[in-house]
């Protein structure tokens, strides 16, 4: 067994591939009204929203408890509409020694986009599980949120 390891996932969504990074990149802060089964809220602790080198923290709820972790936006490509994030701080750091996210979106032809997913993380040991059921809350919090673009999109319509 491994301590680095990398997990990926891909899946469609039905918003603009613009729309749906611009809420990870710009409005994380949005994420908590969206989805607020799973993120209780998103603080600015240093710099700026939608600004690289941002300290945000967020409150969520994962596998059934409530939870914390301190990130800092790594990077923001808004050519890839590709998010970074890097956890500094907060329970995942019980069990890593690095954890980095990456949320990205492609545009398809004909509508619509791809959610790309990508968690790169270090195991503080070789016993802490692989981390499957927090890919799985990435992608249903996109799905929440895709859910929430697609409405807005309709009532501007």
């Amino acid at each position: 067994m491994t301590v680095h390891g990398k997990m990926e996932i891909d899946f469609e969504i039905k918003a603009p591939a613009d729309k749906f990074h611009d809420v990870f990149s710009c409005r994380p802060h949005h994420i908590s009204n969206i989805s607020p089964d799973k993120v209780q809220g998103v603080d600015l602790h240093d710099g700026n929203w939608g600004k690289a080198g941002s300290i945000i923290c967020w409150s969520y709820t994962h596998d059934g408890e409530t939870k914390v972790a301190k990130e800092v936006i790594e990077a923001i490509d808004d050519e890839k509409n590709s998010t970074t994030f890097r956890v500094i701080e907060g329970d995942l750091m019980k069990l890593y020694k690095n954890f980095v996210f990456i949320v990205q979106a492609t545009s398809k032809e004909g509508g619509g986009s791809i959610a790309h997913w990508t968690l790169e993380y270090e195991k503080l040991s070789e016993e802490v599980t692989e981390p499957y059921s927090l890919l799985q809350l990435g992608v249903h919090l996109s799905k929440d949120i895709d859910l929430h673009l697609m409405e807005q999109a309709q009532a501007q319509a």
